[in-house]
């Protein structure tokens, strides 16, 4: 066998060695999800309620989550809040969970859920929701802003503006 041809035959083999270690190295980490910390951090999490109740993050463990970041004072938060009430009233009993998340003040909620009543849960996050929405990959802070957790507690989707039936149908397909 000739140099040229034994050098060609050894960098085939560190090739297909080299893919079949990347490979295994994804699976095995697919096997393995690690929560990061803005996870962990969400998770730990505590509100109050309207009504002054709790609203403890870790009580949403185990089942999907969509939490929706908004506030009284932005039209979009405003116009997607009743498609909201509808996907969890039409996805509760497939195990799915909503939770919103007002980064406003608590009396201007209050007022803003005496006229329109929502049937999921409302954390009042205050302007402090601005940097957790940050942390969970709302690089702007604007709002509304939604993420979609898994049932294990694993952030799947993150997205900024206003929420699409067609989004809400593709984040169903998950539970």
């Amino acid at each position: 066998m000739s140099l040229q041809r034994r050098t060609l035959w050894m960098a085939g083999v560190a090739v297909v060695a080299g893919g079949a270690g990347a490979l295994l190295a994804t699976r095995r980490l697919q096997l393995q999800p690690v929560m990061g910390e803005a996870e962990a951090a969400f998770w730990a999490g505590s509100f109050d309620g309207p009504s002054g109740e709790a609203v403890r993050m870790s009580d949403f463990r185990g089942k999907p989550l969509l939490v929706n970041f908004w506030a009284t004072w932005c039209p979009p938060c405003v116009e997607e809040l009743p498609m909201l009430n509808q996907f969890h009233t039409a996805q509760a009993a497939k195990g799915w969970q909503v939770l919103g998340l007002a980064v406003d003040q608590p009396s201007a909620v209050r007022s803003f859920m005496q006229k329109l009543p929502l049937n999921f849960p409302v954390g009042m996050a205050g302007f402090a929701g601005t940097e957790l929405s940050r942390s969970l990959g709302n690089a702007t802070g604007a709002l509304p802003f939604s993420v979609v957790f898994g049932a294990d507690g694993a952030l799947l989707h993150r997205k900024l503006g206003k929420v699409s039936e067609t989004d809400l149908a593709q984040w169903a397909e998950l539970g």
